[in-house]
């Protein structure tokens, strides 16, 4: 999945609880998807992100030898401006992209 263009906010918002709530019947569910979700857009971005920073790796690396590259530090530095994995995971959320599967109605 992309998250870089994900329309989620990039700062602290205030979310009225009822709105999470709606969409699985019990808050504490919502928190728990949203947080399974947002592991998994964690680690996703951070395998990415190692990937692209590999390239930048050299075999001997010493004190002498480490110098800046500005194409990492850009890579970074847009890393670290992208919305963060809770937010993705909560708009994600309130938009019904989140499949959850509830084991109890299973065995029913």
């Amino acid at each position: 999945m992309i998250y870089k263009n994900a329309n989620a906010e990039k700062t602290t918002v205030t979310r009225d609880v009822n709105n999470l709530e709606d969409k699985t019947g019990n808050l504490y569910q919502s928190i728990v998807a949203i947080s399974k979700r947002s592991n998994q857009i964690s680690t996703h971005i951070k395998e990415e992100l190692n990937q692209k920073l590999q390239e930048f790796a050299s075999v001997t690396d010493s004190l002498e030898e480490v110098f800046e590259n500005r194409e990492q530090i850009e890579i970074s530095r847009h890393y670290e401006k992208m919305a963060k994995p809770t937010a993705i995971a909560t708009q994600e959320l309130l938009e019904d992209k989140i499949y959850m599967r509830d084991p109890e109605e299973d065995k029913e």
